[in-house]
């Protein structure tokens, strides 16, 4: 999968299970709908993404970056609390965001190396 798709694809992820999850409580927060905010501008990155421009990249990826880390306290949070469906809504997006970094990391490395042997 290349990184453009895998960041389409979890931006999408973002979008609509964090919008599940703000919908779904019985009292829902405005921070529930950070990973949507950060998932339309996944969006919004992608055709970037996809011509290879290096600055929209590092943007998406520090976006990516961003997500991947903020989702942990949420996790915790909804452990504690012992509700199943939102550790299940989180960790689906934990899984598709660091999946999507991972290949991001490994784009920007096959471009490096594509660079030196020109």
């Amino acid at each position: 999968m290349k990184a453009h798709t895998a960041s389409l694809l979890n931006a999408i992820i973002l979008i609509a299970l964090s919008a599940w999850g703000y919908l779904s409580s019985d009292t829902p927060s405005p921070t529930a709908l950070i990973p949507t905010v950060i998932g339309v501008l996944l969006l919004l990155c992608y055709s970037g993404v996809k011509n290879e421009n290096k600055i929209i990249a590092h943007v998406a990826v520090v976006l990516t970056l961003l997500i991947l880390v903020g989702l942990i306290k949420p996790l915790t949070g909804a452990m504690g609390r012992d509700d199943m469906m939102a550790v299940a809504r989180i960790s689906v997006m934990l899984l598709s965001t660091a999946v999507a970094l991972v290949l991001f990391i490994k784009s920007f490395i096959d471009a490096k190396k594509n660079r030196a042997s020109e």
